[in-house]
């Protein structure tokens, strides 16, 4: 199948999503849903395959009438403007079809449970975790997404031991599923009197959210403990044992819930996270069976990996994997505006991923 008959496929399987779904009383709302998923999925790579074919026609339409000698000096002079634009826009479009027509991660389109884990550093690195948590936060919000807190683990002063969220919008993991790893933070700790310079870590994990049809789970695979909860210092102790701890036998992941009074509100929050864990491991073994070279990639979905420092002395957050250094701390830290980078690194995998195409690797 050559490059044009690529192209003419998603078209034609576009408009016949599109006629499927104008027939909606003859759809199940299943039948309606997945044709809706499908045709969602293919709806900005059909809009630059259209552009693309327009820009080709012009370009052909442009070039007969500067063979045509029995059109006027003017019109030709025209013509030959035309193709000159035409021929300026054509790289362009041919990059972002390229990059349009790269293998989709299944999970992009999937919403994301973001997880936050202090790491060394102690109270420190529970502070920093606190903070990479509402910098997520009010990124989520800019973003108009929802962002539902599944667990808070505190500290007491503060600072998180661990905390989870679901946050819900469109493609929300494909933006974020390049900030899991370890996040060092170098700055005077507030606990610190002498004013000198603590380094600490915290980890990020972002999981695609994993629905019932993709991930099935056996009950004679999980164990399931009930305790009482207890919070920071004592307090929030419960009563009843209402704390849920899920353990999934075959991989050994386990997941744990309190923040509610009810266990049946607890174990239904678990068995979300622990579904899509389950699903991520799922997912980052088959992308290293398909991938050899990990190292080709922006993130490799390694957690021990040290992606970025927040450098708050000077002013500097530094992404170690692309080399990129902002001096806006401030402005990503307290105000959640994570864009530059996130699109930075959406941008380089992209890179990536085309000269794998160009080198026969994908």
């Amino acid at each position: 199948m050559n490059f044009d008959d690529k192209l003419n496929k998603i078209l034609d399987r576009h408009q016949i999503l599109q006629d499927k779904m104008s027939e909606a009383h003859n759809l199940s709302s299943e039948q309606y849903i997945e044709l809706s998923k499908e045709y969602s999925s293919l709806e900005d790579v059909v809009i630059i395959i259209k552009k693309y074919k327009k820009i080709v026609q012009d370009l052909k339409d442009t070039e007969s009438i500067l063979q045509d000698e029995s059109i006027e000096q003017e019109m030709k002079l025209m013509a030959e403007e035309e193709l000159s634009q035409a021929k300026r826009s054509l790289p362009e479009i041919e990059r972002q079809l390229k990059i349009a027509l790269l293998p989709k991660d299944e999970a992009d389109s999937k919403n994301a449970i973001l997880e936050v884990r202090a790491g060394t550093g102690g109270e420190e690195a529970a502070l920093f975790a606190a903070k990479l948590f509402s910098m997520y936060q009010k990124y989520a919000t800019d973003k108009g997404w929802r962002f539902e807190i599944l667990s808070l683990s505190e500290t007491g002063i503060g600072g998180y031991k661990e905390a989870s969220a679901l946050i819900s919008g469109g493609n929300v993991f494909a933006k974020l599923k390049f900030e899991s790893g370890v996040h060092r933070v170098q700055r005077v700790p507030e606990t610190e009197s002498s004013g000198r310079v603590h380094t600490s870590a915290a980890t990020v994990a972002i999981l695609p959210e994993a629905e019932e049809v993709d991930i099935e789970i056996a009950e004679k695979d999980l164990r399931i403990d009930v305790y009482r909860a207890s919070g920071a210092g004592g307090q929030h102790v419960n009563t009843t044992d209402s704390a849920v701890r899920i353990t999934h036998i075959p991989t050994n992941i386990v997941v744990q819930c309190q923040d509610e009074k009810s266990q049946h509100k607890n174990k239904a929050k678990a068995m979300k996270v622990l579904r899509s864990r389950i699903y991520d491991h799922e997912r980052m073994q088959k992308e290293a069976e398909r991938s050899q070279d990990r190292k080709s990639q922006v993130g490799s979905g390694d957690r021990s990996e040290r992606i970025r420092t927040y450098n708050f002395p000077q002013g500097r957050v530094t992404d170690h994997r692309i080399n990129l250094t902002l001096y806006k701390i401030e402005e990503i830290v307290e105000e959640g505006n994570l864009d530059e980078l996130i699109e930075a690194l959406i941008s380089e995998d992209e890179a990536r991923k085309l000269a794998a195409v160009s080198d026969g690797k994908m």
